[in-house]
């Protein structure tokens, strides 16, 4: 049985991911800031009759990020496949980008992403085998207004992803990036809110006129769609697809 670390799977895209690899016979190791972040684990675990563990570990504190992998490789082995999906956004214009928010987000979205990877590494090189699967955004293809730190990390993963495929293709570890468009998960929940009272426009419009406005599908990115394609980049059947960063953001990137 393999191991899958999954940052920030405690909720939205991370948690529908956790189900998909669950749901293919994966132990996990959950990691999320929910306060009943190994409530959920053991759940998932017991649905679907696989090992779990939880770690709350601070992705922005390295020594936490190398406790959390040492952890998993305790409870549940080596670690096989890291998803590094944790992230978070901040929205405003470049002249009053938060100096703290800009550092926030980097260290989340990018750095994050580069000592979790580096924690795994020395042991999937010594097995000869390893999988890195990076969620990224259709911002790591494109740009959006008044999203600089958050462009400029999910960009940097894009380029991380290239490299980590380079120096690990000699040792079969693979590295991808997924890049989704707009996932109807809690958080985008509460945007739809949010951005309804500020325009004065019903729910609805708000999602045709403002969120899926570049998506050529019309329609929220399903997120067991992008759990599937994760377990499938994890796959043998996936081992030749790496350094890849992959759009599925409903054509949005098309355009």
């Amino acid at each position: 049985m393999k191991t899958v670390l999954i940052t920030g799977s405690t909720s939205g895209i991370g948690l529908g991911i956790a189900k998909e690899f669950a749901a293919a016979g994966y132990s996990i190791m959950f990691n999320g800031l929910e306060p009943n972040g190994a409530d959920i684990a053991r759940e998932v675990g017991e649905t679907f009759k696989v090992k779990t563990d939880y770690s709350p570990a601070n992705l922005l504190k390295t020594d936490q990020i190398r406790e959390m992998v040492a952890q998993a490789e305790k409870n549940l082995g080596p670690v096989d496949v890291l998803v590094n999906n944790a992230g978070v956004q901040f929205v405003a214009p470049v002249d009053e980008f938060p100096e703290e928010k800009w550092h926030f987000i980097l260290g989340v979205n990018l750095n994050a992403v580069f000592f979790t990877s580096q924690a795994v590494w020395a042991s999937m090189k010594s097995r000869n085998f390893g999988r890195i699967i990076n969620i990224s955004s259709a911002h790591g293809l494109v740009a959006s207004e008044f999203k600089s730190a958050y462009v400029a990390a999910k960009h940097g993963v894009t380029g991380l992803t290239k490299v980590l495929a380079l120096e690990g293709g000699p040792y079969k570890i693979t590295c991808n990036a997924i890049c989704p468009g707009y996932v109807r998960t809690p958080l985008v929940e509460g945007q739809i809110k949010d951005q309804a009272k500020v325009h004065g426009l019903s729910e609805d419009k708000v999602i045709s006129d403002i969120m899926l406005k570049q998506h050529a599908i019309k329609e929220f990115v399903p997120v067991e769609s992008i759990g599937k394609l994760a377990v499938f980049l994890a796959s043998d059947a996936g081992a030749q697809i790496t350094g890849a960063s992959l759009p599925m953001e409903a054509g949005w990137t098309a355009r």
